[in-house]
């Protein structure tokens, strides 16, 4: 693999070095507006390449070009040119004004609208952004590129699910990521994993499933103002993204986009390598794994010294003649277990001026052996004009998704992150590899009938677990719509559009007879179909009221229908070994069986407007009605209403003597919904069937029906600022929003007498106040190079006003550690246990010990505080060269696998004291109470085994703060002297690489971006992490 990747680099500098002195010739002329005056800054590009340069102060430019190469002239607030190169070396021409001064942009209903007009903030990002150097998911390719985007990708491994919060959390037991919009249809972005802190398999978000090959843009609306016309799913955001299609006046063209990238780990834990496994630091003995030995059954490693010429027999010693072997530690086990991951995706699409089919593959090989994702994708965009006004359009998106096996996650046997905290250090990981060779574990362990392992009290063999106990994924998906546009006149149009979001999924998970926490095996099953249709109608009137007043208004109406059906078995004993079949339940087990059927409705009315003055100020409105049928029927009509006005200060004054191109201020105000947590019947009195001993049965559900429930709402205000100055060359916006979010939903407890345990009520409210600043610039430009910089800052300060009649909630934990909202507070404290302190906050120890206050504390909170990211980007002729650095700053993380690495002995912190014993840093009662320095000695062990566990949290929480260099590309278009001469239009290859390195944390031994899962209660925690994936590799892109 090696020599075939140098042969590769080698034949790809050759080129660049061939093409780079092909011949050119100089090309000069001069740019000017309608009136003959000279336009200063006006950007000349080679059609297809990089190469460009500007003009001078009279208007005058040069380039090298070839003949047959098409320049490019644009000019902020003109329209753009084209030219080709001939025989002459001169190339004058006069820009004509644009009065498009932004660029147009999708935003809500899939409606295109020049950015210009907007009254909030919007960001959008092109589908190229996404595709040179990929994430499998297109949510992690947001990160640190949008301001107020907070991005989290919950581990390395395949098929991870990934979090996104716009403008921090606004629910409390709802959802807090956005709802995501494809070609006007709304898809579902659940993950249904299970994971959690004590394990459970994370499976992709919906989101995961799109070709980031097929997309053409992806546009934010972070505030409730832009997303105001999706009403009750409007409240966490709306992520709108366009599909390629046919492009006007381009004839029959093929495309290839090929990416090919190798996964390292981009940390691990930092081990001690000098005491090995048991408890007794003198001797070891191996007999079963089991406590039959010396030390045999401890999976600690507070053992004897590594490396000094000990011998014992070991767990592989019976593979060795049953004789001791060398007490030796293996410092890299852990990274030695890991394989090199092998992510590929190919993609080809063939595309004209209507019609658009592209097929994807794409496939991962994870770092943890034997887990992998596979996904085949095809989409296809065509539109057809039927007679003179009739146009009709179809968008078809299919994917396919196929794992043959998902990691678990969390504090669980078969997580091998969680048996490496726990392994003993002179354990060599890679000779468990061969388990289909090794003999049986003895009969009457833990782990009777499977492989031969290093410990047999507490771990199977990972190998053997990662290649039998499989967790499967199969989804087939497709999202697609079909639009009819009629045109009444030129100003008076009607759309008819039915959207579908439809699936197929299963899921099972499989423990062989013998696994550690399933000695009988087990079999999980889960079906899972659904169904969103959308229909919608929509009238658009378009006619200016005179010369200087510009009217817009449109009326629909939408329909969504949505359908979920889920089946499920389990069996908790199985009657055959490997055979995994909801028929082969072991005699004398009970199975558990379940069924569910979801279904809900949302019939809405909405209007939407524009008023504008000289193409100067611009006023907006929206209004929508939504009558749900998830709420109670006395309550289930929302109106929500927006209006956002602009004003471009750049049209009303002159200020080009500032060397100010555009200025506008803008302002909204909106009203937008959600449901929270409730599921389809939460608000009606039900009865669930449980199968028992004694029959079927029907019981009241645990929850009290409670007809005064009403639907969440956000109400926002924002204010922002939008500048280009310097012919575009400084960039600059900036958003202050506000946003509370009233009647949120909550579970209150009530009294067990009235028959039910909780009552969903709408007492809770939060509010969202923040910052935004996007600013870019053009550093330098010229024919030869340019140099830009585009930086973002957000600031978001979240605090949770009202419970109502309770001082928290509990949104999820681990261990002793549980994550709550508490009033007075930011969404997401980390709530558990301190040792006592003195008041001046000194530990209190009691013979070498610290003592533990029983109490439950605040000691952390998950929202940071602040988020940004910078993204540099350099182009020397036909080289280009982009760097991505995104930072996330404040907040906290509770790390399971500091405190139990302490505990075990395994991290290398646990190395002090060992031969001296440890004093801890603190106080202790002088008898007469008051406090003297602590000076009591115990053994290291005594001191971690007191300091970090599961009895208090305090010790494992850190700041969760971290800068990473996110992405870095390095690319070459070869120009058209070059194509011209190969079956290409355009060929561009790039070595690329994400997460290629943590510039700045805090919390040791872990990445700090992490969750079990992208639910909201596995948010700032974490245990036996899979390692974020470094990626590098190469990518192709071809046209011809």
């Amino acid at each position: 693999m090696k020599t075939k990747f140098t042969m590769i680099l080698t034949l790809f500098m050759a080129l660049i070095v061939q093409t780079t002195f092909a011949q050119q010739k100089t090309v000069s002329g001069t740019v000017s507006d309608e009136n003959g005056l000279p336009l200063i800054g006006a950007t000349v590009v080679i059609s297809g390449t990089s190469s460009g340069t500007t003009t001078d102060f009279d208007g005058n430019y040069k380039i090298n070009a070839n003949a047959g190469d098409v320049l490019i002239f644009s000019y902020v607030g003109y329209k753009n040119k084209e030219a080709t190169v001939g025989a002459s070396n001169t190339i004058s021409l006069a820009l004509e004004p644009d009065n498009t001064l932004d660029e147009v942009i999708v935003t809500a209903l899939g409606i295109k609208r020049e950015e210009k007009a907007l009254g909030y903030s919007v960001q959008s990002l092109k589908g190229e952004a996404m595709t040179e150097a990929r994430e499998s998911n297109i949510s992690n390719a947001l990160s640190g590129k949008i301001a107020g985007v907070q991005v989290t990708g919950t581990s390395g491994s395949v098929g991870a699910s990934s979090r996104i919060v716009l403008r921090g959390n606004s629910s409390i037991t709802g959802n807090n990521e956005p709802l995501y919009v494809v070609d006007g249809v709304p898809i579902d972005n659940r993950s249904f994993g299970n994971a959690g802190s004590f394990g459970g398999v994370d499976l992709p978000n919906g989101a995961a499933d799109i070709n980031p090959d097929d997309i053409e843009s992806i546009t934010v609306l972070k505030g409730p103002n832009a997303a105001a016309l999706y009403g009750l799913r409007a409240g966490n955001g709306v992520i709108v993204i366009t599909t390629k299609r046919g492009t006007a006046g381009k004839k029959f063209s093929v495309s290839v986009n090929s990416n090919v990238t190798f996964s390292n780990p981009l940390i691990l834990p930092s081990y001690q390598n000098s005491y090995g496994q048991g408890g007794d630091p003198s001797y070891f003995e191996y007999v079963n794994g089991s406590s039959g030995g010396v030390g045999d059954g401890v999976d600690e490693s507070w053992g004897p010294p590594l490396d000094i010429g000990l011998e014992f027999i070991q767990w592989n010693s019976q593979l060795n003649g049953d004789r001791p072997l060398p007490w030796i530690s293996h410092p890299n086990n852990v990274r030695d277990f890991l394989d090199t991951g092998l992510n590929t995706s190919h993609n080809v699409s063939l595309s004209n001026e209507d019609l658009r089919l592209s097929v994807g593959k794409s496939e991962e090989q994870g770092m943890v052996p034997n887990t992998e994702l596979k996904k085949v994708t095809v989409g296809f965009n065509g539109s057809l004009k039927l007679g003179k006004r009739l146009t009709a359009s179809v968008s078809l998106n299919y994917f396919n998704i196929d794992s043959g096996n998902l990691p678990i996650s969390g504090y669980n046997n078969e997580n091998p992150f969680q048996q490496f905290i726990w392994s003993a250090r002179q354990v060599d990981f890679q000779q468990l590899r061969d388990w289909r060779n090794f003999p049986l574990a003895p009969v009457g362990t833990a782990a009777e009938g499977t492989p031969l392992s290093w410990n047999h009290n507490f771990q199977n063999n990972p190998y053997w677990i990662l290649e039998t106990n499989r967790n499967t994924y199969e989804k087939d998906r497709l999202v697609g719509n079909i639009d009819l546009t009629y045109e009444f006149t030129d100003w008076l149009t009607f759309s008819a559009k039915i959207g579908l979001d439809s699936f197929n999924q299963l899921e099972t998970s499989r423990q062989a007879i013998g696994s550690n926490n399933a000695q009988n095996g087990s079999y999980f099953e889960v079906q899972r179909r659904f169904e969103e249709l959308n229909t919608t109608f929509l009238l658009s009137i378009n006619k200016a009221i005179s010369d200087d007043i510009g009217f817009s208004l449109n009326l629909g109406t939408n329909n969504m229908v949505r359908q979920y059906h889920g089946t499920s078995g389990f069996l908790p004993g199985l009657e055959l070994p490997n055979l995994y079949n909801l028929s082969n339940l072991q005699t004398g087990s009970t199975a558990v069986l379940g069924s569910t059927i979801n279904n809900q409705k949302i019939s809405s009315v909405y209007a939407f407007g524009q008023f504008s003055y000289k193409e100067m100020l611009f006023v907006d409105f929206t209004a929508r009605n939504d009558w749900a049928s998830i709420l109670p029927v006395k309550n289930n009509s929302f109106f929500y209403p927006s209006v956002a006005g602009s004003v471009l200060l750049s049209k009303i004054f002159d200020l080009s003597a500032a060397k100010i191109d555009f200025l506008k201020v803008r302002g909204g105000w909106s009203e937008v919904g959600s449901t929270g947590a409730l599921l389809e019947y939460n608000t009606r009195p039900t009865f669930g069937l449980s199968n028992s001993g004694f029959g079927n049965q029907a019981f009241l559900p645990n929850t009290q029906f409670n007809p005064n429930l009403v639907a969440e709402k956000v109400i926002g205000i924002e204010y922002g600022l939008d500048a280009k100055l310097f012919a575009n060359r400084l960039r600059l916006s900036a958003t202050y929003y506000d946003q509370q979010s009233e009647d949120l939903l909550i579970p209150i407890g009530i009294p067990p007498a009235v028959g039910f345990g909780s009552l969903w009520s709408n007492p809770a409210s939060l509010s969202n106040k923040g910052l935004e600043i996007q600013l870019g610039g053009t550093i330098i430009e010229n024919e030869n190079f340019s140099f830009d910089v585009d930086l973002n800052y957000a600031k978001n300060d979240n605090m949770i006003s009202s419970l109502g009649i309770v001082d928290s909630y509990r949104l999820g934990g681990q261990w002793g550690l549980s994550l709550e909202a508490r009033p007075g507070l930011p969404y997401g404290s980390l709530v558990g246990r301190d040792f006592s302190r003195t008041d001046n906050g000194q530990v209190i120890y009691d013979n070498g010990i610290p003592v533990i206050d029983p109490a439950q504390k605040v000691l952390g909170n998950i929202a940071p505080d602040w988020t940004g990211g910078a993204n540099f980007s350099v182009r020397y002729k036909n080289l280009s060269f982009a760097a991505l650095v995104d930072a996330k700053v404040g907040g906290d993380v509770h790390s399971m696998t500091y405190a139990w690495g302490r505990y075990a002995g395994t991290l290398e912190e646990s190395l002090v004291g060992r031969e001296t014993g440890v004093v801890g840093n603190g106080v202790k009662s002088n008898g007469n109470g008051g406090y003297v320095p602590n000076d009591v000695v115990v053994s290291a062990k005594v001191f971690n085994q007191s300091a970090y566990s599961n009895d208090v949290e305090s010790s494992a929480i850190f700041d969760a703060s971290y800068v990473k260099l996110r992405q870095v590309t390095l690319g070459y278009t070869f120009p058209s002297s070059v194509t011209k001469k190969l079956p290409f239009e355009s060929l561009k290859i790039s070595l690329v690489g994400r997460n290629l390195a943590l510039l700045y944390k805090v919390a040791p031994h872990i990445d700090p971006e992490t969750g079990f899962s992208s639910a909201n209660g596995n948010q700032g925690q974490e245990f036996g992490q899979y390692p974020s994936a470094r990626t590098i590799g190469f990518n192709i892109n071809l046209k011809f």
